[in-house]
């Protein structure tokens, strides 16, 4: 599997799967959070493979170096969004009204931490441009730019 189609595999994944605000979403969030690394683990490993003589029919190890960036900034925001989804996944989280407010606010939270993380795959993915296999004439090549640094405090 060429990387693009793992990074495109690994976004489908997350996306059919996605994260509740519950005991299964603190599961499901865990889920993501490994395959991501995997994937890290899997762009960084490309990368160093690429830097060898003679290596052909991979991205340029720039481009996996952006890539595993990027996936690491996915892997932060999921990690982040695990302190919302205990808090909601715990029993009894919502039996109050002080409660249903903290909850709003914790799905907030929540919310843009995941935000964040689809940002982070979307670059990943943009970096890898378009796939390696024969491309038509009108196939435009896309260039990785890294993304831009929005940081926000909670």
């Amino acid at each position: 599997m060429e990387p693009r189609e793992a990074v495109d595999a690994v976004i489908a994944d997350l996306r059919d799967h996605p994260i509740t605000g519950d005991g299964s979403g603190l599961f499901t969030a865990t889920r993501h959070i490994g395959l991501l690394c995997h994937l890290a683990a899997r762009m960084a490993a490309d990368a160093e493979y690429q830097l060898a003589p003679n290596i052909a029919g991979l991205p340029p190890a720039e481009a996996l170096g952006h890539t595993t960036g990027h996936l690491g900034r996915a892997i932060a925001h999921y990690t982040q969004a695990l302190s919302p989804l205990v808090t909601l996944a715990r029993p009894g989280a919502q039996a109050t009204l002080q409660k249903q407010l903290d909850a709003i606010d914790q799905h907030s939270r929540l919310r843009v931490y995941l935000d964040d993380a689809g940002r982070a795959l979307a670059a990943a993915r943009a970096c890898l441009g378009v796939s390696r296999r024969p491309a038509t004439p009108s196939t435009p090549a896309t260039v990785c730019v890294p993304a831009p640094t929005d940081r926000r405090r909670s």
